[in-house]
């Protein structure tokens, strides 16, 4: 009989090593990783369909200038609601009851698109899930920021925000895998889309059964200050709009690519999945480095962001593959960040109010924006091009504004504090 064989020391055993870490991780860490799952699957689901909307949108008999008013009144509904999302939250405190709807309407309307008979209907189903998504992320941007603030909240929402960009990378390949090999079946695509779907809200469940009161999850007393935003919070909502004007929807993106036959359909969610991971990494490094130095950081990015008009709207297809890079790094860069910056310059218990006023903001820029960019592209690619760049540096200026005023975020509710106006 063969001697018995010596007990492997648990650290030794491969794998325990990552599952000791993962249960000495402090609950903000756990938090916000569970929500970083989740997000994963619900940007896997809505990105999925985001990135074939254009080209859908078009089989069924849509123009340009249809597609993005479309997609403009989604923006503009799936950011300006957030202002009421966030104030009910806020006033009544059942944040995740709102955070659950906003997530049960938002992964419904997504299959749903499998169904619709024209662009019309299909239309409602596009602002139906941008609908669920402003009801939602407010109150959980607001839980997440209690978390956020023990562990640095560039760092927090950047780690949050790379597993949802890389969930938006993983679902528009699966649509470009569908749509390969059953011959552009659009319908079928957008069926896939409810496994995703279906986890995202067996996971909601779990993040609420668990986490029943993120607020605990905050270091320390939350800090309580006078009524009203700070100059700087203002300031910044000023730049960010600009921003957001001079970003093109991707599905606008894709139906120029399609119009113009630079990109194969197939291969034009692998072109938004680029996208979506340069996105994520760049969550993931510069929320970091907003910890470290603050603000100022969104003044390169942003100048760098703004190449992807020229690069898209006039290039070749190498030129796109940059583009939508850089237009993926503008976007991850500003939804990582902004949930970071604004959280120190306000109290907890307003701050769903805030992401909501800022973020509707930013939706109402953007609506314009698309609106404008769609009336110019039947105008010429020069004239887009030109709109989009001088729009988004034009933002520079504010942003130094803000660096001036709010300086390093640290750890915590270090920045902007003692500047209400």
């Amino acid at each position: 009989m063969a001697p018995p064989r010596p007990t492997e020391p648990a650290e030794t055993r491969p794998g325990s090593g990552l599952r000791q870490r993962l249960a000495g991780a402090s609950p903000a860490l756990r938090f916000v990783l569970l929500v970083g799952v989740m997000s994963f699957f619900a940007d896997f689901t809505y990105e999925g369909s985001r990135s074939v909307i254009g080209p859908y949108l078009g089989t069924l008999g849509a123009g340009a200038l249809a597609i993005s008013v479309i997609s403009g009144l989604g923006e503009f509904l799936g950011y300006g609601l957030r202002l009421f999302s966030g104030r009910s939250a806020d006033r009544t405190g059942r944040y995740w009851p709102i955070t659950i709807g906003g997530y049960v309407l938002q992964m419904t309307a997504v299959p749903l698109l499998a169904l619709a008979g024209n662009w019309e209907v299909a239309a409602l189903l596009i602002i139906a899930e941008r609908v669920g998504k402003a009801t939602r992320n407010p109150p959980r941007d607001a839980m997440l920021s209690h978390a956020a603030r023990e562990m640095g909240y560039g760092w927090g929402f950047g780690v949050h925000e790379a597993l949802d960009q890389f969930g938006a990378m993983f679902g528009p390949l699966l649509v470009a895998l569908v749509l390969a090999v059953s011959n552009h079946d659009y319908r079928l695509a957008f069926a896939a889309l409810a496994v995703p779907a279906a986890f995202t809200l067996i996971l909601v469940l779990v993040a609420r059964r668990f986490f029943a009161r993120p607020q605990d999850l905050a270091a320390g007393p939350a800090e309580v200050r006078p009524a009203g935003l700070p100059r700087a919070f203002w300031i910044y909502l000023a730049g960010a709009a600009l921003v957001a004007a001079g970003l093109a929807d991707f599905p606008l993106i894709a139906f120029h690519f399609q119009q113009a036959r630079t990109v194969a359909a197939p291969i034009v969610p692998v072109f938004y999945a680029v996208a979506m991971a340069v996105s994520g990494t760049g969550s993931l490094i510069f929320g970091r480095l907003y910890d470290r130095a603050g603000i100022g950081v969104l003044v390169p990015l942003t100048i760098a962001g703004a190449a992807y008009a020229p690069l898209v709207f006039l290039g070749g297809v190498w030129a796109a593959v940059f583009g939508v890079a850089l237009w993926g790094l503008a976007m991850g860069v500003q939804e990582s960040i902004i949930p970071a910056a604004v959280a120190p310059m306000v109290s907890a218990d307003r701050r769903a109010s805030a992401y909501g006023l800022f973020t509707g903001g930013y939706g109402t820029a953007w609506v314009l924006g698309s609106v404008a960019i769609g009336a110019l592209f039947d105008v010429s690619l020069g004239a887009v091009t030109a709109f989009a760049v001088a729009a988004q540096l034009a933002a520079i200026p504010f942003l130094l504004a803000v660096r001036r005023r709010a300086g390093k975020p640290g750890r915590g509710d270090a920045a902007a504090r003692g500047q209400s106006g």
